[in-house]
């Protein structure tokens, strides 16, 4: 019998007679500011105000009703992610303490309770005081990522970004972001399920290993049922925690694939141990890292169901900044949007947070492919302390299970960018072993648990990484492995250098865009628009980040005459930044077999990497994702002297559905008026999960002025994409100044449809830029007598997506 726990609570700062409604899942700050006793930290630089807040202690408290039926069995406190130094009472009797936020704690409380009313009571210890009274007490400095306003947070086990980063404001929040319960039992209970999947030829053995609370000793009938298949066992089970597994074969079993590589296809598997039961639909499918050795160094793809499978995709970062926002309905707006932009897969970056189950559901339904980094990044941990060590393990024990049951995680990674951070401090490097000891403690321990839970699972060390047992630099290295590659960014180099190197798996590489105006009017005044006012340098973290984008905007751009054109074009930018190094790297393959840019979303209000801005709009760089990743695309490329081709533009398509797609290509030469310089018609039949080579010109064979635009057809002369090539950047170009016009020509709301027409040619054409509503496309170029019909696709349900009136064109 489960009671559950998550209504009626109130909190309270200790000692205060005052108290207010919190909810659960939620956190501290999102109840202060529903009761009003503090403003929207996201709005202009609140921030700072309620820094109070996490260093105060807080409390929470309810009463809850017991029977005596209840009292009569055995009882259990059950806490799923509660943040994060926490201490629980009962009838003011301390039941447990809680020291990390992603370990699930248990509690048995039965000698606690009492017949008719109880209270609970949940004490949260300031975790900044926490953190810095563990770092005074560390036997050694553990350097921390000067992406954290508040020290120390790396001395405990939260999700790492909530004390600031390099695109995140600082709240150091605290709550409670899963279920409370009690489980009232006679003599055992389902504590974790284990699924493991065997393939053997066309069937596939599935293997639950079932962890059972087991009060007092008895014997139960145990069952697994799954695609029609059944097997039973009886077992008896003594006091403490027993393990049962049950294994079943499925027959010709049909495979849950990726977003477009098949249907996600799911079975309901139930077990029955005894009076107690579990049910999970669950995907079946295998997911392999191959590193086969070549002339280059070694291959790194993931192969799903044997199959190698180009991963295209982004960073996932926590849904919000303020955990309660975080909902499942917001999360499912963002995941649908990353399929939208036919993504099949997302990195869970190792800052943030292990996700609810809802969240895996949900990539499992939508065909999200997940790389799962633990919870460690860009910090030095104390792996030398045995007890956190052990606190790790038991988290790394708890993730690893909870999430085996999902198809969509198929690979677990180490961490993010810790054997770089060896080389961040002075410290560091001066007593390097000392530091790569402490590292290789904490990394071999999540390896070891892996690899004992679930032997058949991928695990990769760290992100970014050569390989296992390889502490060099992986973020330059081209030759194996996954790397991140930054120097566009946080070195200015141009967008060019993305075509200089030739990664196997580009796991984060980026480029900053201001969010749109409607997105910006949220958390301003009118006087703070502009992009070097205090409060839009609150709204970017990135040291120097919004000066970068402007350097770099007047090497490709004009300069702006406006604050609207100034976010504009930085989106257009990020756009064209983005789309270089993904075009080409999807053209090496398969030397390259996956791209995952940094990053999807964003937290709260602020200039960064993402395409999705906060609430969940589209920045012009998902639009741009939704055309360079569809599964057939036709693009050019520089050759490089690597491969014998420079001083040529190479045109290539890239197919990564099943079968093979004879395509027609229509290539114009068009000046910036639109008068056609030249055209070529191309044939050729893209092959399957493979590079086509089309064509090859030289720079010359342009016509001066002009650039190239094309579109392919399928045999049926449907138009699949359309893509571009500028010799030269868009300033260097005479551009005209034409006037867009555009009508409404069917349904309404979310069945709108509009006719866009243009007397001069209109490039990076941009309707509505924010707000709610998604386009088909966006960003595109329009031509004279060509009009272009834009669809509204759907309109995304988040309340803090701004609201627009009526409809705006904006363009080079």
């Amino acid at each position: 019998m489960i009671q559950n726990l998550d209504t009626n609570w109130r909190l309270r700062q200790p000692g205060s007679e005052q108290s207010i409604a919190f909810a659960i899942p939620g956190d501290i700050h999102s109840a202060l500011l529903a009761a009003g006793s503090i403003e929207e930290p996201y709005y202009r630089d609140n921030e700072f105000s309620v820094d109070w807040v996490n260093q105060s202690a807080w409390e929470i408290e309810r009463e809850f009703e017991v029977t005596s039926a209840a009292l009569a069995m055995n009882s259990i406190l059950i806490l799923d992610q509660v943040d994060c130094i926490v201490d629980v009472f009962i009838n003011n009797n301390r039941v447990g303490s809680l020291q990390s936020q992603f370990v699930r704690y248990a509690f048995d409380v039965g000698s606690h309770l009492q017949t008719g009313r109880n209270t609970i009571r949940i004490y949260f210890h300031s975790a900044v005081k926490v953190a810095a009274e563990k770092a005074a007490e560390f036997p050694f400095e553990l350097p921390h990522s000067s992406n954290c306003r508040l020290p120390h947070s790396n001395l405990l086990r939260k999700t790492p970004c909530h004390a600031g980063w390099d695109w995140n404001i600082c709240l150091m929040p605290s709550g409670v972001y899963g279920e409370i319960s009690l489980q009232h039992f006679q003599s055992h209970r389902i504590d974790e399920v284990k699924l493991e999947q065997h393939f053997e030829g066309r069937d596939v053995a599935v293997i639950a290993t079932v962890y059972i609370c087991v009060a007092s000793a008895t014997e139960v009938n145990c069952t697994i049922t799954l695609c029609g298949a059944e097997a039973s066992c009886s077992q008896a089970l003594v006091a403490g925690i027993a393990t049962v597994q049950l294994r079943v074969t499925v027959a010709d079993a049909e495979l849950w694939w990726p977003a477009g590589s098949g249907a996600q296809t799911r079975h309901l598997l139930s077990l029955e141990i005894g009076d107690q039961s579990f049910e999970q639909l669950i995907g079946l499918r295998k997911a392999a890292i191959v590193q086969t050795p070549d002339n280059a160094g070694a291959g790194f793809r993931i192969d799903i169901n044997n199959c190698p499978v180009f991963m295209r995709g982004a960073n996932w970062i926590p849904a919000d900044a303020l955990p309660q926002r975080g909902t499942p309905e917001a999360t499912r707006e963002l995941l649908h949007s990353a399929v939208d932009a036919n993504m099949n897969m997302l990195r869970v970056w190792g800052g943030g947070q292990y996700e609810a189950s809802w969240f895996y559901e949900l990539c499992d339904e939508l065909g999200i492919m997940i790389w799962q980094d633990f919870m460690f990044s860009c910090n030095h941990y104390p792996a030398a302390d045995p007890q956190w060590l052990a606190l790790v393990r038991t988290e790394a024990k708890q993730q690893v299970r909870r999430l085996s049951v999902y198809a969509s995680v198929v690979l677990w990674c180490g961490d993010n960018e810790i054997v770089g951070a060896l080389k961040w401090w002075e410290i560091t490097r001066n007593n390097r072993d000392r530091y790569l000891a402490n590292y290789v403690r904490m990394n071999h321990a999540l390896e070891e648990t892996v690899e004992t839970e679930l032997p058949d699972t991928a695990f990769w060390p760290s992100s970014p990484s050569v390989g296992k047992l390889d502490y060099g630099d992986g973020w330059k290295n081209d030759a194996a492995g996954d790397m991140h590659f930054w120097d566009v960014w946080h070195e200015a180099s141009p967008f060019s250098a993305y075509q200089e190197i030739h990664p196997r798996f580009c796991s984060e590489f980026g480029f900053q865009s201001f969010p749109s105006l409607p997105l910006v009017k949220t958390f301003t005044d009118e006087a703070d628009r502009n992009v070097s006012s205090p409060v839009m340098e609150v709204h970017q973290r990135n040291d120097g980040g919004n000066a970068r984008i402007v350097e770099t905007l007047v090497r490709y751009f004009e300069f702006p005459d406006s604050f609207d054109r100034m976010l504009f074009l930085s989106q257009c930018q990020q756009a064209m930044a983005i789309r270089t190094a993904v075009e080409y790297w999807r053209l090496l393959q398969p030397h390259c077999m996956g791209t995952l840019y940094w990053q999807l979303n964003d937290t709260w209000p602020v200039a960064s990497w993402a395409s999705l801005e906060y609430g969940g709009g589209w920045k012009l760089l998902h639009y741009a994702a939704k055309r360079f990743y569809k599964p057939l695309l036709v693009a050019m490329v520089p050759g490089h002297s690597r491969f014998g081709t420079e001083g040529k533009l190479l045109l290539k398509a890239v197919n990564d559905q099943a079968t093979a797609q004879p395509l027609t290509v229509e290539m114009r030469a068009l000046s910036v008026d639109g008068e056609e310089k030249g055209c070529w018609d191309f044939s050729v039949n893209a092959m399957e999960n493979a590079v086509t080579e089309i064509a090859t010109i030289t720079p010359e064979d342009i016509p001066e002025g002009c650039f190239l635009l094309w579109e392919w057809c399928d045999a049926q002369g449907q138009v699949l994409g359309e893509n571009e090539f500028w010799p030269a950047p868009y300033k260097s170009y005479q551009l005209p100044e034409p006037t867009v016009s555009i009508k409404t020509i069917s349904g309404e709301g979310q069945q709108r449809s509009f006719e866009l027409t243009t007397d001069k040619p209109a490039f990076f054409v941009t309707l509505n830029l924010g707000g709610r509503e998604i386009y088909s496309s966006n960003g595109f170029t329009l031509l004279p007598g060509e009009p272009k019909r834009i669809l509204v696709d759907r309109t995304i349900d988040n309340a803090h997506a701004p609201v627009l009136d009526g409809l705006e064109i904006q363009h080079l």
